[in-house]
């Protein structure tokens, strides 16, 4: 296969990937592969791309949410249930390390192109299966969406305000936590075979990795009978823990996990006879007494603006942060000197910013050699490094693979 200007540099190179999947956990988790150096091809229906393309905003009928998932990806179309995509998928996992998928279950078994025919053509194969339940159990066969994940994790019971309902995220939660995991998966399933020489599938089911997020939930019930309530922005483990607005409107986010903080904060607010008493001692006794501590902490920040606020927290070392929106990101001192955010060009929108790789490595870094492609611009291409003539090409458009 031709990988020319597509290839990476990054601790990945020479890896190739397969992104199958659509919306949004196994897309991302090819992404952040492709990141570090891996050639991933994403692989489309010729008439029904990736949902992705279109959701959110748009500038001059571009989906902007694509220029960042399809990073790095050179982008195919290819209709699996026909016998040429089948054929030509076969011949593309044949030349790769990695293919991500999330069909229901039993969709590629479907289609001849289950586990056992994927590595008999190829016996070094990873197979990641991202799906909402998993490959097996009651639900495996429902359609699963992050959303749902967010449900049935008890992620939105505890989230929200006391009175209030049970709140969902407004972004991709559990679906990147997904791809996060799927990513780790995937290189644990690499080091595996670096020692047996085979490939393996990776069952990814996105309810599961979200309550590893969660914490330590399941053990608490399992030992207390304690189930975590909504306790809007307090926490149960220590106090004080809130937002609070300072007399310019703005808003600040502060926290005192560690008792050292609680006492600093205390001092600064002009509170110090709080940590005199024994229930200030244990962050359980603090989030008992969050009522008084709110309105103590709450009641100096809300006399100050932000930027004194920021200042005398830093000059106490007690921790606290700006409430940001968007523009406050991209403009902020600390984002920039870590260069979280870098502007590439693109061919369709001129330039673009978006975020940058996700982690710094200090000998073999990763980066972003381009942003998302058209649908299906790269398929000639890549056929013809496959082998495939001008006439292969074209009888397979004929045929609705392409």
């Amino acid at each position: 296969m031709n990988t020319s200007h597509h290839a990476g540099t990054g601790p990945l190179a020479g890896l190739r990937v397969l992104d199958l999947a659509t919306l949004f956990a196994g897309p991302l988790a090819a992404t952040m592969l492709g990141d570090f150096g891996a050639e991933v091809v994403k692989v489309e229906h010729p008439r029904k791309p990736d949902p992705s393309r279109g959701h959110g905003p748009a500038k001059d009928g571009v989906g902007l949410w694509w220029k960042l998932l399809g990073r790095n990806k050179r982008a195919i179309t290819a209709n699996l249930s026909t016998p040429g995509g089948r054929e030509l998928l076969l011949k593309l996992v044949a030349g790769s390390d990695v293919v991500i998928e999330n069909f229901r279950p039993g969709t590629l078994e479907k289609w001849d192109l289950g586990w056992d025919v994927l590595s008999a053509a190829n016996p070094r194969l990873v197979l990641a299966r991202v799906t909402g339940f998993g490959q097996f159990g009651p639900y495996s066969r429902r359609p699963g969406f992050g959303t749902l994940a967010e449900a049935m994790s008890g992620f939105a019971a505890v989230t929200g305000e006391p009175d209030g309902p049970p709140t969902l995220p407004p972004f991709g939660l559990a679906d990147s936590i997904a791809a996060l995991s799927t990513a780790y998966a995937v290189m644990a399933a690499l080091a595996g075979r670096d020692r047996t020489g085979r490939g393996q599938v990776v069952d990814m089911a996105i309810i599961e990795p979200i309550l590893m997020v969660l914490g330590p939930q399941p053990i608490w019930y399992d030992q207390l009978g304690y189930v975590q309530p909504r306790t809007g922005n307090r926490s149960a483990n220590n106090a004080p823990r809130n937002t609070y607005r300072t007399s310019d409107g703005s808003w600040v986010a502060v926290s005192t996990s560690a008792q050292s903080i609680a006492e600093r904060v205390m001092r600064l607010v002009g509170r110090p006879e709080f940590t005199e008493e024994p229930w200030f001692a244990t962050g359980d006794g603090r989030a008992r007494h969050a009522d008084e501590l709110d309105e103590a902490v709450g009641g100096w920040i809300g006399r100050h603006t932000r930027e004194e606020v920021l200042d005398a927290f830093e000059k106490a070392e007690a921790a606290i942060a700006p409430v940001y929106d968007v523009r406050d990101v991209m403009a902020d001192e600390q984002y920039r000197a870590l260069g979280t955010f870098t502007t590439l060009p693109d061919d369709e929108l001129g330039e673009v910013t978006m975020q940058n790789v996700l982690f710094r490595l200090s000998d073999t870094p990763g980066g972003i050699r381009h942003t998302g492609r058209p649908h299906g611009a790269d398929t000639d291409e890549v056929l013809t490094g496959l082998g495939y003539s001008g006439e292969d090409i074209a009888a397979l458009r004929e045929e609705g693979a392409l």
